[in-house]
């Protein structure tokens, strides 16, 4: 019997509750995982507002590590008791024990916890992919990173000072500053209500960033247009701060002539090569210490509270779930 946590109806953190489900065979190409470690997403609260809608379980999450338990038929390149990691559809990651594909499982180097591969490896397949498909990241760019303090901001940070880029943070509140420079931000500007594009300038002679990762969303995406350089990027990741309003698009040009990307990860990881490639790129990074990030545990039953605190802004770095 699998330990669950379900959505009872779109809305807040209260609507999780914790369940129990018998969980069938493992059907062909599918192997049974007893989880040990959950990440937990800005996605997974997105799920849970009904923005992005669940499965017909209404389980939330994405991403987890764990031990091979069963194989379905047909499985191979997998075994019994391998230590695996997995991100992606279909969406389901908070369970004790789950079924899922055998292609979306990974092997962990044996050199890496659990627990740091839970905290980090969705996040860290969107600043792979942030960093590579979405815009070239390398030595003489300059990047502008929204909530830089966070999960997913330490690491795009991390990795793009690793590949050569100046990086630009940005947090919302001075507890955060020394969080995000120890992540790679050479300059940190502090607060939401900032002068985002007079900072920027200040730090580029005027010149503009190459491109910007916003999660932020709400009224901080428009503000973050005047930020970047002509024919850059502004990567819109999320809207952890409420819904984006509508932009027009002479707002990107022809003054501008910037470029707006809405990238997903989730259709990221369901091109396999490209999850695959990410995949592994992201478990040698982390194995060469260049992506680190301090994750918090819960348990599993506590996943309402874990929640609360990442969409109230109560945590840095990134989060866990321990079944």
């Amino acid at each position: 019997m699998a330990v669950i946590v379900r959505l009872k109806a779109p809305g807040g953190a209260e609507q999780l509750e914790l369940a129990s489900a018998e969980l069938p065979p493992p059907a062909s190409g599918e192997v049974r995982l007893r989880q040990t470690a959950i990440g937990v997403n800005f996605i997974d609260i997105y799920q849970r507002m009904g923005l992005y809608a669940l499965p017909p379980e209404r389980i939330p999450g994405v991403e987890a590590v764990g031990i091979v338990a069963q194989l379905g038929a047909d499985v191979s390149g997998l075994d019994v008791g391998d230590r695996v990691a997995y991100a992606g559809a279909p969406v389901g990651a908070y369970a004790s024990e789950r079924n899922l594909p055998a292609w979306r499982c990974v092997r962990i180097p044996a050199n890496l916890p659990d627990e740091v591969v839970a905290s980090a490896f969705v996040k860290g397949i969107t600043a792979d992919m942030l960093l590579t498909r979405v815009f070239p990241v390398g030595r003489g760019t300059t990047i502008l990173v929204h909530s830089a303090a966070g999960g997913l901001g330490q690491l795009l940070a991390r990795w793009a000072s690793a590949l050569g880029a100046v990086v630009i943070g940005a947090v919302g509140s001075p507890a955060k500053v020394e969080t995000a420079r120890a992540a790679g931000a050479r300059h940190v500007i502090v607060g939401r209500g900032a002068d985002f594009a007079a900072a920027v300038a200040d730090f580029t002679a005027g010149r503009g960033v190459d491109v910007a990762y916003d999660g932020v969303g709400a009224t901080t995406l428009q503000k973050t247009l005047g930020c970047v350089r002509p024919f850059g990027v502004v990567a819109s990741i999320g809207q952890s701060a409420g819904p984006i309003p509508l932009l027009d698009v002479n707002d990107l040009g022809p003054r501008r002539s910037l470029m707006l990307a809405r990238p997903s990860v989730m259709a990221h990881m369901n091109d396999a090569d490209a999850y695959r490639c990410s995949a592994e790129r992201v478990l040698a990074a982390m194995a060469d210490g260049v992506l680190r990030v301090t994750g918090k545990a819960y348990s599993l039953r506590d996943a309402a509270q874990a929640q609360a605190d990442l969409e109230a802004g109560r945590t840095t770095g990134a989060l866990y779930l321990r079944p």
